[in-house]
């Protein structure tokens, strides 16, 4: 996913925005469990948790202070996970798929409470229904906060709710399809972590299109020449190799660390290829909780 403009060419974040996100901290797990449910990928919540959370900064001025601060930042989260379904046509696919009514009976809400999986199969329903079901059943929001958040009314909630559950009740769990990847991409991917391992920055430099993007959340957003990623990476303290994984389905690069106990996942990184060229990578080394929410990982042990 490619970040907004005005996120995508702040290059590095100054100490007002970094103070910013420190008082948010504690509620940056939950906008992340909630946009990645949204979207069906840890990795898009989290590019669209750092977009909401700079427009949040910007918009300080607009901010009520009498207000709770939370349902703020998820109303802006909401807003920018509706505009991202919108842009991959997701919202008017669902809702072609829909044949369901306004009426119908709410289900053995007893239930659906029992399983595990009910979370994370909301991205199989229309963006509105997904919205209302989370913020209800997993956020436990009141009907009248939510029509604040979703732009409807309580009346409108209802009956979202109604659908959603309906539909959740009656689905099977989901299977794991694994996308196709070309040998190019393996091996572009392949020959990152290589050089990368070996600190051969100007190898990685290579296999980088001319304008390729970085960021790393809560840290840089702009073109990768113009970071010091590399810089920071050299001077990381401890040991640390990169190895290939999965996470949701897609090809990731794992960050490892070690330990007393030995090698153990602590981040990922994603990748996106355009023409046998890396046009963006996005690194999640500060974001504690993107790994631990993936619905699906494979992580080989590091060697």
């Amino acid at each position: 996913m490619n970040t907004e403009p005005e996120l995508a060419s702040v290059g590095l974040y100054d100490a007002r925005y970094r103070a910013f996100l420190e008082t948010v901290s504690n509620l940056r797990p939950s906008l992340h469990r909630y946009c990645a449910r949204m979207t069906g990928s840890v990795m898009d919540g989290e590019d669209i948790v750092q977009e909401a959370l700079f427009e949040a900064y910007r918009k300080l001025d607009q901010y009520d202070e009498s207000r709770p601060l939370k349902p703020w930042l998820f109303g802006i989260a909401h807003n920018r996970c509706i505009d991202f379904l919108r842009k991959r046509k997701a919202r008017s696919a669902a809702e072609a798929a829909s044949g369901f009514t306004e009426a119908v009976e709410p289900p053995d809400l007893a239930h659906l409470s029992i399983r595990p999986a009910v979370e994370r199969l909301v991205t199989t329903l229309p963006p509105m229904e997904r919205a209302c079901v989370l913020l209800k059943d997993v956020f436990d929001y009141s009907l009248e906060e939510i029509a604040d958040l979703v732009d409807s009314t309580v009346g409108g909630v209802k009956s979202a709710l109604n659908r959603g559950r309906t539909k959740l009740a009656k689905l099977p769990e989901p299977e794991k399809i694994d996308a196709p990847r070309s040998l190019d991409t393996s091996r572009l991917l392949q020959l990152y972590v290589e050089r990368f391992n070996q600190h051969d920055w100007d190898g990685v430099r290579e296999l980088t299109s001319a304008d390729a993007r970085l960021l790393v959340a809560d840290g840089f957003a702009g073109r990768l020449a113009d970071s010091p990623y590399f810089t920071e990476y050299e001077r990381r303290s401890g040991e640390w190799q990169m190895g290939l994984g999965e996470a949701d389905g897609e090809p990731v690069i794992i960050d490892f660390r070690r330990d007393e106990t030995g090698w153990k996942p602590h981040s990922i990184v994603r990748i996106e290829i355009s023409e046998d060229r890396i046009t963006r990578i996005a690194d999640y080394v500060f974001c504690s909780w993107v790994l631990p929410a993936a619905d699906s990982l494979v992580i080989p042990p590091a060697s």
